[in-house]
């Protein structure tokens, strides 16, 4: 099993150091789509994480379960949340039942650094769905264009709390992201390494699984997906007859 890289100290102030994806303008276009797609459930989100959508989108009434390689992350989800936890790598964890919906939020795909693990990881989300579920995925379009030429660097964040860099490595399609924040008068650092996957190649792991693009938006409000936008949520089906 890989390592996670959200540790102790990442998990304990997790919101704190990513207070914007706490914001309820954020969370409720997230929880709302996924809870149109799933209908009665149940649901299965892929690096659930601190429970950030799982939470509300359980006490909308959907049964939710979740899969998280930090036990750390999976800690802060309350036992009452309504939400059960499997601590293990969402590519390959399997968990009992069949689901209506299998979700991925955040950029997480991105955390699988290698294809053969996004293959998989298409691959096991079709294994949870029943005939006719869906697997929904948050992602963001890679930034190559905005590199300047010969440059392998592009800023996310710039804000007085905290920079956020991604550092490309073409050949091995990974972006390094590393952040900094002022904490206290001390500055800290992260950094993980993340495999950037363009939405035609996610297209075609998912035919790879037995799954057909439903649908694609450039957010969860559903706007319009075009050449000019910087992330997607992708609606991949599972045939009605299961294959």
């Amino acid at each position: 099993m890989p390592e996670p890289t959200f540790d102790d100290r990442i998990a304990a102030t997790y919101e704190a150091r990513w207070p914007e994806l706490f914001d309820p303008a954020v969370i409720d276009p997230a929880v709302d789509f996924p809870a149109g797609v799933a209908g009665a459930g149940p649901a299965l989100e892929f690096g659930v994480g601190t429970g950030r959508i799982a939470m509300p989108l359980a006490r909308r009434g959907v049964p939710v379960h979740g899969i998280d390689l930090s036990a750390a992350m999976a800690a802060r989800v309350p036992p009452d949340a309504g939400v059960g936890v499997t601590i293990g790598d969402f590519a390959t964890t399997r968990v009992d039942g069949a689901f209506t919906l299998v979700y991925l939020v955040r950029n997480t795909i991105t955390s699988l650094t290698t294809q053969d693990e996004q293959v998989a990881c298409f691959r096991n989300a079709a294994a949870h769905l029943e005939p006719g579920g869906c697997f929904v995925i948050e992602v963001y379009v890679p930034e190559l264009r905005r590199l300047p030429p010969g440059e392998t660097v592009h800023p996310f964040t710039v804000t007085a709390e905290h920079l956020g860099f991604e550092e490309y490595d073409f050949a091995a399609q990974i972006a390094h992201s590393h952040h900094y924040w002022i904490v206290d008068g001390e500055l800290e650092t992260y950094s993980t390494p993340h495999r950037f996957v363009w939405p035609a190649e996610l297209d075609l792991m998912a035919r790879l699984a037995g799954l057909t693009l439903r649908e694609r938006w450039a957010g969860w409000a559903r706007e319009p997906f075009t050449g000019e936008s910087r992330s997607h949520v992708s609606v991949w089906q599972k045939s009605a007859g299961g294959a």
